[in-house]
């Protein structure tokens, strides 16, 4: 993100991830105490269309009925939050169609100012709900309709449609502070719906993005990784997908003779060369202090995958050291009428890259080795603290250079 314009381009482009979301809420046992307040929101909205009626007195008319509507609908969301799991993606979606259509409905049936701009503050209030768990398209479509539902609400005010019911008899400049009153509503709502939501999930955007990225290299932590592996399931269904580990050789003795900041330098240029190097569409991780992940949709045989990381790493002509990597490649082949693109199959990809990596170790470096589909996966992720034992490597499994 060099400058704003990207910045902002990349922030509309972004679709979070719901379900990570979630879950990462799950993790802070954060989601029962978001549940309750929820509900309680739809207590109140309940409590407001039932005493909107009543106030307006007009609880068997057009109004009791849309109250009836409204009140039911916030009796269902009450139920609905505490009674069921967190709802997917698309039923939140339905939910906030829902309540949008409901409370605009009730707004411009109003016979009474006072109570139509409680419907609009529900609106802003629903605003804060997708502003968290939605991405900026989501929000965007929100907002434009609260803004329709705002400006039409204004223009009723100020052409006397929508009257004060408090206010027994017309008084001097009536229509102008009718007027004036319909604009500093719809400028109410563009400053808190218009501007501060969309401010409020920028700021959020920057931050979770900031958390799931490398300060040093700019590439994907672990934890922006496993974020990420939705999204790119989804690109590379009915296709092959390759996940690549890769670990820089003999890098502790790197830092030792050329000092950290010469090693740091040496991870930059790493991570910039492999971002040149895989296609557009791949995700590149820094998952620990000399290791990287590649995922990415198969478009050649996986050995040459491999070869062109470690060609990659070990061409770079920044610096003034030769660096060179152990790359393990693990597939997963769409030819199999069995198998499952979901985040399972690529944390076991994973875990089998990894382990081909420490095999490539093994062989002495700057080598890659391809898991074979018959490799027995280890029970846990291989980070041992003492030298793995020597295995046999297959010699369809080694890339010869």
């Amino acid at each position: 993100m060099t400058d704003a314009r990207s910045l902002y381009r990349t922030w509309w482009r972004d679709r979070v991830d719901y379900r990570w979301l979630v879950d990462t809420l799950q993790s802070h046992s954060a989601l029962r105490g978001f549940k309750i307040m929820l509900g309680a929101g739809g207590i109140v909205m309940l409590m407001i269309a039932v005493l909107a009626a009543v106030a307006q007195g007009d609880v068997s008319g057009p109004l009791g009925w849309q109250g009836g509507i409204e009140a039911a609908v916030a009796g269902a969301w009450t139920l609905r939050w505490w009674l069921l799991p967190w709802p997917r993606e698309i039923e939140s979606l339905i939910w906030i169609v829902l309540f949008d259509l409901d409370t605009t409905a009730n707004d411009l049936l109003a016979h009474d100012r006072v109570i139509a701009v409680l419907g609009i503050v529900l609106l802003m209030a629903m605003g804060g709900y997708v502003t968290v768990f939605h991405g900026p398209r989501i929000l965007a479509l929100h907002v434009g309709w609260s803004m329709l539902a705002t400006v039409m609400l204004g223009v009723l005010i100020a052409l006397g449609y929508l009257p004060n019911t408090g206010r027994n008899e017309p008084e001097l400049g009536g229509r102008q502070q009718d007027i004036a009153l319909g604009l500093a509503i719809i400028l109410v709502m563009a400053v808190v719906v218009g501007v501060i939501l969309p401010f409020v999930q920028l700021c959020h955007w920057i931050v979770r993005v900031d958390a799931q990225s490398d300060p040093l290299t700019k590439l994907l932590n672990r934890r922006g990784l496993d974020a990420n592996l939705a999204t790119h399931v989804g690109r590379c269904r009915r296709r092959s997908a390759y996940v690549a580990s890769l670990d820089l050789d003999r890098f502790k003795s790197i830092n030792d003779t050329f000092g950290h900041a010469f090693g740091d330098e040496a991870l930059v240029h790493t991570a910039q060369r492999l971002r040149e190097t895989v296609e557009s569409d791949a995700l590149v991780a820094r998952t620990g202090g000399e290791e990287f992940v590649v995922v990415g949709c198969l478009r050649e045989e996986p050995a040459a995958v491999g070869e062109r990381l470690r060609a990659a790493i070990e061409t770079m002509s920044e610096l003034p050291v030769t660096i060179t990597a152990s790359v393990g490649v693990a597939m997963i082949d769409a030819s199999q009428p069995d198998i499952e693109y979901t985040e399972a199959t690529f944390e076991r990809l994973l875990r089998r890259a990894d382990y081909a990596m420490y095999r490539a170790k093994r062989l002495g470096g700057n080598t890659t080795v391809v898991a074979g589909d018959e490799e027995p996966l280890p029970e846990l992720p291989p980070r041992p603290m003492t030298a793995l034992p020597e295995s046999p490597v297959p010699e369809h499994d080694r890339v010869a250079r």
